[in-house]
């Protein structure tokens, strides 16, 4: 453990040294990860500092922007790039529901058309002459740019939170990882983490052109659990996109549940395959807790697009309140930490599940 989060660590009721490693892995969804921040302004407000951050995509965003800030500057840094707006008044509940459904398929149309300021550019803006090789529908240099103004890329390599992004060779298919253990990440690399093919250019990274890590592991948990630290640890994934959810009754529920259930069996299936691994190991202690965004009943179809100032509060509001339930169980302590072997929770009541 860190000495920052160390320090950080008598406002979850761990006394003066919190006597676990914290590991938070924030999966991919785009607009979806103002949940993540959400969860993650919780764990900050009662001391609860990461030792390693490890993030697909947009998860690899949130947690650059972690990672690469100062830690009473967190969570302003993640405010300035979600920009979430105030919330609306209540409206009458025969129309609520159209109401809503109207406004986030709009603002779905809108970022599809004239994209997201300070991540990618209108549709086409990629399609230039001189980007043949890139083909893409949206620019995303000025996600560089964005970068580059609120990420201190020096505290991100050099600082106490150790960083890890994942993204995938578009030639090869093989798994890439950047990790600040073993190189210097810039912002090409983050940026590389969440190049969707079609949508967004790859990036060239030494010689190999990278695409979004969520093609492979959406919640890219093989990191820390393919090699477990050697403290104590619990490992908060934060998942985007449920497995879980009521059945669909309409064309656009179906479409958004479609998108879930393609990206949230990768994770069911990666737990279970180092569960099966790990069966019997007792040289290791890691508690991982599987946080997902289930309070989607407003989400429409296109809803990783809907950048909207409202609907990124109402996101970021649900996030924190999962977060407040992992905080919640640690004072109560009900998550298996320090239990040897993978123990695999699944709520944040603590009830856990363990293959013998």
């Amino acid at each position: 453990m860190t000495a920052e989060a160390a320090g950080a660590g008598a406002g979850a009721g761990a006394g003066n040294v919190r006597d676990f490693d914290l590991v938070l892995v924030f999966s991919g969804g785009n607009a979806l990860g103002a949940f993540e921040a959400g969860v993650y302004e919780a764990l900050h407000e009662h001391g609860l500092q990461p030792d390693w951050i490890i993030g697909s995509s947009i998860g690899a965003i949130n947690g650059a922007r972690i990672t690469g800030s100062a830690p009473d500057r967190r969570i302003e840094t993640l405010r300035a790039f979600w920009q979430p707006g105030p919330p609306r008044g209540e409206i009458p509940f025969p129309w609520r529901g159209a109401f809503e459904t109207s406004r986030r398929t709009s603002a779905v149309g809108w970022a599809a058309s004239l994209g997201r300021p300070g991540i990618f550019g209108p549709m086409l803006s990629a399609v230039t002459a001189w980007t043949d090789n890139t083909p893409s529908i949206f620019e995303t240099s000025q996600l560089a740019a964005t970068l580059e103004k609120l990420v201190d890329f020096d505290r991100l390599n050099a600082g106490p939170c150790r960083y890890t992004a994942t993204a995938v060779d578009l030639e090869t298919g093989a798994d890439v990882l950047f990790d600040s253990a073993a190189m210097k990440i810039g912002s090409d690399h983050v940026r590389a983490s969440a190049a969707l093919p079609v949508a967004f250019p790859p990036v060239e990274i030494d010689d190999r052109w990278c695409v979004d890590g969520g093609l492979s592991a959406n919640l890219p948990l093989d990191p820390v659990l393919g090699d477990p630290p050697p403290r104590p640890t619990l490992c908060v994934a934060v998942d985007l996109l449920p497995l879980h959810g009521p059945r669909p009754t309409t064309l656009g529920e179906t479409t958004s549940r479609m998108q879930d259930l393609i990206f949230a069996a990768q994770s069911r299936r990666t737990i279970e395959r180092w569960q099966a691994a790990h069966a019997g190991r007792k040289d290791f202690a890691l508690a991982l807790l599987r946080l997902p965004y289930t309070d989607q009943a407003d989400e429409v179809a296109g809803k990783a697009l809907d950048f909207s100032g409202i609907t990124i509060e109402q996101r970021w509001t649900a996030g924190r309140r999962a977060g407040m339930s992992v905080i919640a169980a640690i004072e109560r302590g009900t998550l298996p930490i320090g239990i040897a072997g993978l123990q695999v929770a699944n709520t944040a009541s603590g009830a856990s599940t363990k293959r013998q």
